[in-house]
């Protein structure tokens, strides 16, 4: 898993490991490189100059302002780390780690903050040395105390996530000197990927949260190890991230055409519309779209047919965001795999794809979609060897159907034969209708409510609520505020979630946080569903010890194939393609790197661009 995609989930690092290339071995015990990678397939020698999708001639300079694209109308706290508060977007900017990753490469990285590594051949360890030049945002320089003081507050007072998943498998950090930290892991541990979770850890310093309280959200600006630092912010409005002058990595190799922009500026908003209609004035100067509707039908305003506006679909290399209406386990209602199945009937993609999408997305089914890691068809001889020894714990539908593929309905909007299968299933769950309401054996109603801190959704919602109110569901959708709603989920105070999580080309043990029962009770997780399982947790420890990629994808496809049998979210759909619309005062490379957007990492600001639209009077 590289860094990138694990600061989807977490907003924090991880990554992999086995032989790599440049790499020396004093009598086949100890490795020394400029990289490491899951299985020994590095891109980059030694000695590179740059990342092959940047342009190294790339000026500097100009303001890069967009609008979050997630994380709400607001924020309160600056700190990356804890469950508390509601984070500002862009945190990630502070903080620099041992290791950096490419956009190029599914599970990579590269020496950065450390100038050496070594680790012994099975993984059991890892030592790093801190270069004498690298900094705190502050000037302070970075040691290896700083490093041990990381693991150690973020274990004490970090988010749960830290604790329970990221250092589980660490036996100690040690000091070895002012700038040579040593990581050492458990005995009996998948140890592929602990020397890439360590060099990828965002270092904190020290001498900072000596005397502040690091529990505590609040927007103090904090000092950082990263190129960037908070120049200015007003909650609800926007936040300002500029380059600090004297960055000591400036010139390393990895940011060779990268980090083009002085500032970075994100603009908030807590209107949709009002999002948009700013967008095409100028406020802000690249958008995202997610809504299929208003890239089809709002995409021609005056700034777009006079070339000022470019729109286009960039190709998507990345397996896409499992997004889906997650039902939550850990409520009464859900707890029957019938009424589970019977929710899938309630969800028309077909209508909407026709109606609300224009014909834009395809139905998701998988949990790893556009990858080779998606279970399809019948159980396959590698899998079964895999699953066999669970059999008895497992449903036999895992072994004896395909994978789960959701219902195709008709185009129409409710499609009358799937409702009646809906309320097959549900009469089979125990459901009883008494006076076009469903009730449990106790007489209590079935009640599902829908939660969000906006209303982006509620167009896609509303015809789901109309059609489980026909099967007799007590459904409703409430709009909460954004404090609420972090709560709510922390908590897992919620009947069912409208969600997505980024997922990773080369995933690992990670992924228990999703779908592992060490996820179910973790305050503030990521196991949204609930859902656990002992076939599921001893498959994630597979992932994390495999030693080839097509053994990893075997195992994922398992894992797939089990959480498609359960029914734990409604699947929604996917674009392997990214919407981007921009104003046209931007250059970029040749080459869009593969699994990255490239818009922040490559791409500059062209101030004669921008003169000549100020000349045509484009910003109103």
């Amino acid at each position: 898993m590289t860094i990138q995609s694990f600061q989807k989930i977490a907003s924090t690092v991880i990554f992999w490991s086995m032989l790599t290339f440049g790499s020396s071995i004093n009598a086949q015990e100890t490795i020394n490189s400029h990289g490491i990678s899951a299985y020994g397939d590095l891109k980059y020698s030694a000695n590179y100059e740059h990342f092959e999708y940047v342009n190294p001639n790339a000026p500097q300079g100009g303001t890069l302002t967009l609008r979050p694209s997630s994380g709400g109308s607001t924020f309160d706290s600056f700190n990356n780390y804890i469950l508390k508060g509601a984070r500002v977007t862009g945190l990630g900017l502070l903080s620099d780690s041992l290791l950096t990753s490419t956009s190029d490469e599914p599970d990579s990285s590269y020496l950065y903050m450390a100038e050496s590594m070594k680790y012994p051949e099975d993984r059991s360890s890892v030592t790093f040395k801190i270069r004498s030049d690298a900094t705190f945002s502050d000037g302070t320089s970075i040691t290896a105390h700083d490093v041990v003081f990381t693991r150690d507050i973020l274990i004490e007072k970090g988010h749960p996530f830290y604790k329970n998943v990221f250092f589980k498998d660490f036996e100690k950090v040690e000091v070895i000197d002012e700038k040579t930290v040593k990581f050492t892991f458990k005995e009996g541990a998948n140890t592929r990927d602990l020397p890439q979770y360590a060099g990828g850890l965002g270092i904190l310093p020290k001498h900072y949260w000596k005397d502040r309280d690091f529990s505590k959200s609040g927007t103090d600006i904090p000092v950082g190890s990263g190129g960037y630092t908070i120049a200015d912010f007003e909650p609800g409005l926007f936040v300002k991230y500029c380059k600090i002058d004297n960055y000591w990595a400036k010139t390393h190799p990895a940011n060779v055409g990268t980090g083009n922009f002085d500032c970075i500026r994100y603009e908030y908003f807590k209107d949709g519309d009002v999002s948009f209609e700013a967008f095409k004035s100028g406020a802000y100067l690249v958008r995202e779209e997610n809504i299929s509707k208003k890239w089809k039908t709002q995409y021609d305003f005056p700034a777009i047919q006079k070339g000022w506006v470019k729109a286009e679909q960039l190709p998507d290399g990345t397996p896409q965001s499992n997004q889906g209406i997650w039902m939550n386990l850990r409520k009464q209602q859900f707890n029957n795999i019938k009424t589970r199945e019977a929710l899938q009937h309630l969800f028309n993609f077909e209508w909407t794809n026709k109606t609300v999408f224009y014909d834009s997305y395809t139905r998701s089914d998988s949990f790893w979609e556009n990858s080779s890691m998606q279970a399809q068809g019948m159980i396959s001889p590698e899998e079964l060897i895999l699953l066999e020894p669970y059999r008895d714990q497992l449903l036999s539908t895992v072994f004896d159907e395909q994978a789960y593929v959701p219902p195709v309905m008709k185009q129409s909007k409710f499609d009358r034969s799937a409702l009646r299968k809906a309320s097959n299933l549900l009469a089979e769950a125990g459901w009883v209708l008494d006076t076009g309401i469903l009730k449990d054996k106790n007489g209590k109603p079935f009640k599902i409510e829908f939660i969000d801190d906006n209303d982006d959704f509620l167009h896609i919602l509303t015809p789901i609520i109309d059609t489980m109110k026909r099967a007799g569901i007590v459904a409703k959708f409430t709009q909460i505020d954004r404090a609420q709603m972090i709560e709510r989920m922390k908590s897992y105070d919620f009947d069912v979630l409208v969600a997505g999580y980024g997922t990773s080309l080369s995933p690992g043990e990670e992924i228990a946080q999703l779908y592992g029962s060490v996820g179910i009770k973790q305050l503030g997780g990521a196991n949204l569903s609930g859902f656990g399982h002992p076939a599921v947790d001893d498959l994630i420890k597979k992932v994390g010890g495999a030693k080839s990629r097509n053994e990893m994808h075997i195992a994922v496809r398992a894992i797939d194939r089990i959480l498609r049998a359960y029914h734990i979210r409604i699947p929604n759909w996917h674009l392997a393609e990214d919407r981007l619309a921009y104003w046209d005062v931007f250059g970029r490379p040749k080459i869009k790197p593969k699994f990255d957007l490239g818009v922040m990492n490559t791409w500059w600001f062209d101030q004669s661009k921008y003169d000549d639209l100020i000349t045509k009077g484009a910003f109103k």
